[in-house]
């Protein structure tokens, strides 16, 4: 008797949200983050580090992208083919661009979001979002085998 195997689909599922730049609308992203990546069936290993990076990047764009009535963009890409899930937070304050800071004093209370971000990510960076605006983008990979979206 032959039995199938199953095979992953190469798909691609994407996410996005609009939320207020508050710390409200920050831990909101990563409640809405952590339930697609549940619903799409993404690895635990992968979800535990993508809530750190959403809790991190949108708490940025609440604090030091924020804009007074302007919201940020939250987007996830899960790519099945590529083994990779994309990160994705914009704000509409595009001259601050964030980057890991200078040796920064242990007891310090800030300034570690960012270390946080490059530890877990695979690769990270920011890039333009006109007219105004900025992304800051995290990638993190998997091999094929933990990511096993069903499309929900």
């Amino acid at each position: 008797m032959n039995a199938a195997t199953p095979q992953l689909t190469d798909t691609v599922f994407t996410f996005a949200q609009q939320l207020s730049s508050t710390r409200r609308g920050a831990r909101l992203a990563r409640l809405l983050a952590m339930e697609r990546l549940i619903a799409w069936e993404v690895s635990p290993g992968i979800i535990e580090r993508a809530e750190h990076v959403v809790a991190e990047l949108a708490s940025n764009a609440a604090l030091h992208g924020r804009v007074q009535g302007r919201d940020f963009l939250l987007a996830l890409t899960l790519d099945n083919a590529a083994g990779t899930l994309r990160i994705a937070v914009s704000d509409t304050r595009g001259k601050y661009r964030p980057a890991i800071p200078p040796e920064r004093a242990k007891d310090a209370e800030s300034g570690r979001g960012l270390i946080l971000v490059d530890a877990l990510a695979d690769r990270w960076g920011t890039e333009p979002r006109p007219p105004s605006g900025k992304t800051v983008w995290a990638l993190l990979a998997q091999p094929h085998q933990a990511i096993r979206s069903s499309g929900k």
